[in-house]
């Protein structure tokens, strides 16, 4: 089951990244693919002129990505940090916290005679990594979540495709889960055999869960040092995405009219034109880096969000230059100096 659920969420992750990318090659004769894909992409501002309109959605259906992406973000992370908590708590501490930091950081220094313990105690460390990167997308998509309610003043008359928005509601399930993808399995086995218990014995008869915030805790403070180096880039573009979805909340405010649109200025707005792109980039390059690297299903996740951000502020960047004859030259699309 395992080898089945890694292996579907790598091809869908290789069936989004795979249009993109040939539609970003530049070959004439891929015109009209890169168009039909531009479409799909096209959201807001640049989708006024679109002739798919009757395909198209509210874009305050943003909300509803979010919406299922805490609800569902956060069952997985409460579901995999009591897993967590009762498969750690099978291990003697000292045993433990040493095999953690050690796995974490990357090496191992157990003898062979310990292999089959060692095994084990890898996996659980996994889980705990699991944890560690659902409460990162935890923190991302609760911010993401209140900036659409306080912070975008979404234009009545903006629109996305129906099929973005599908795909919108898609990643946010995707997302979450590729990231406990090893341990998702037996976790919702877990989950699952909690619930029947309850179910059919009733309460008083279930193991009680006793519940020590030091123990809950204390697995993620022995993390490795590739952790909260990820963790310290993950961070780094969350709060820059912050400012700079102040600075686009900001925007209508100083528009004379309804559809009026203004050049946006401040942090990272003066290198690239979609900033905030950039640092949902950072955002999930930190995500990599915490995970150690060594997961796949993570790195297509990331190879996604990187094709599918640089396609849609490519378009951005030729929005801006054809709207405003005095759009600053020295700002790039999304990489800065390069792209």
């Amino acid at each position: 089951m395992e080898i089945g659920l890694v292996g579907l969420l790598r091809a869908a992750w290789i069936a989004g990244i795979l249009p993109i990318v040939i539609a970003s090659l530049p070959y004439s004769r891929l015109g009209l693919f890169h168009g039909l894909v531009l479409e799909f992409a096209k959201r807001g501002k640049i989708m006024q002129s679109s002739p798919y309109h009757k395909f198209t959605v509210p874009q305050r259906f943003f909300s509803h990505f979010y919406m299922m992406a805490v609800v569902w973000t956060t069952l997985l992370l409460l579901t995999t940090w009591i897993y967590a908590y009762r498969t750690a708590s099978l291990v003697p501490e000292p045993y433990f916290y040493s095999s953690i930091s050690s796995y974490l950081a990357g090496g191992s220094n157990i003898f062979p005679f310990h292999k089959l313990h060692l095994i084990s105690s890898e996996h659980r460390c996994s889980i705990w990594l699991s944890v560690f990167l659902l409460l990162l997308m935890e923190v991302q998509v609760l911010r993401r979540l209140l900036e659409t309610m306080y912070v975008f003043n979404y234009n009545p008359s903006a629109r996305m495709h129906i099929f973005g928005y599908l795909t919108g509601l898609y990643f946010y399930v995707a997302a979450p889960l590729s990231l406990c993808c090893t341990c998702a399995p037996e976790m919702f086995k877990f989950g699952t055999n909690e619930i029947t218990q309850f179910i059919v014995k009733g309460k008083d008869t279930m193991q009680a869960i006793e519940f020590d915030w030091y123990d809950f805790v204390n697995p993620l403070l022995k993390l490795g040092w590739c952790q909260w180096v990820g963790a310290t880039i993950f961070f780094w573009g969350w709060i820059h995405q912050l400012r700079c979805h102040a600075i686009l909340g900001s925007l209508r405010e100083h528009g004379r009219g309804i559809d009026e649109y203004v050049i946006p200025y401040g942090d990272w707005f003066e290198i690239v034109s979609s900033p905030h792109y950039l640092a949902e980039i950072i955002i999930y390059a930190g995500m990599v880096v915490a995970s150690g690297g060594a997961d796949l299903t993570i790195w297509f996740l990331f190879a996604f969000v990187v094709a599918n951000l640089v396609f849609a502020a490519a378009e951005t960047h030729r929005w801006y230059l054809r709207k405003f004859d005095n759009y600053p030259s020295n700002r790039l699309a999304i990489i800065p100096f390069i792209y």
